[in-house]
């Protein structure tokens, strides 16, 4: 026999586990809000070249002096992620990345974090970071941890992937190895990377809390519902 709470039940549980949904989009809304805040300052600094003392510096064919173009190849090679099927995925700590994101979890990790991940295949040129432990599938390409930064991520967001010359859609990786990079001199580089990193452990730490509150919202609503925990 299912037991069914009484409507004044069933409105106070709405009520208990809408606190929790709030809480979980609060915090989602704060994340959106800090990553746009990267992004502006990366655009900012880096693509309009408004940065710190820009004013002073001498421009060379586009280039900042001190400043040089690299290609990604040089840069931040990227790594084939490995296959792991739905069936073969035992759930556990570590994240599972495809082009679409965070596809499910892992009881063992592929990489070491921080890692950024490049969609491959489906979602071609899509941009992840993981600053944790993960395992990147076939779909995706992955940058050695020795190789992230905060510049490297965004500048990737602002790459094109897009090749026009094949017909088949997929990103090539000696094609994305080609792509130029614009690398700003040390002390900007360091500062960009001092000021973004704030903002993305406070990131982290409110993933962090988004799934401990939805493991808690999951586990309280059956006990609820079947009257092991009194509204």
């Amino acid at each position: 026999m299912v037991h069914v709470p009484d409507i004044a039940s069933q409105q106070r549980i709405a009520s208990i586990l809408s606190a929790y949904d709030d809480l979980i989009e609060n915090n989602r809304r704060r994340i959106q809000l800090l990553e746009e805040a990267a992004r502006l300052l990366y655009r900012e600094w880096f693509i309009h070249l408004r940065f710190p003392g820009h004013e002073h510096a001498a421009i060379n064919d586009g280039v900042p002096e001190g400043w040089e173009k690299k290609t990604l190849g040089d840069v931040a090679p990227l790594n084939y992620g490995k296959a792991l099927k739905q069936d073969d995925r035992v759930s556990g700590p570590f994240p599972v990345y495809g082009s679409s994101g965070i596809v499910g979890t892992h009881v063992k990790a592929l990489v070491p974090g921080p890692t950024i991940i490049v969609g491959r295949k489906g979602n071609v040129g899509s941009v992840y970071r993981s600053s944790e432990d993960c395992h990147p599938i076939d779909t995706v390409y992955y940058i050695d941890s020795s190789r992230c930064s905060f510049h490297l991520y965004y500048a990737l967001q602002h790459m094109s992937f897009i090749n026009t010359d094949v017909a088949v859609p997929g990103l090539n990786r000696n094609f994305a190895h080609s792509r130029s990079i614009l690398i700003p001199e040390q002390k900007i580089y360091r500062l960009f990377e001092d000021t973004v990193a704030p903002m993305h452990l406070q990131i982290d730490l409110l993933c962090k809390e988004n799934v401990a509150l939805t493991q808690a919202r999951d586990l309280l609503l059956p006990r609820l519902m079947n009257g092991e925990i009194a509204v």
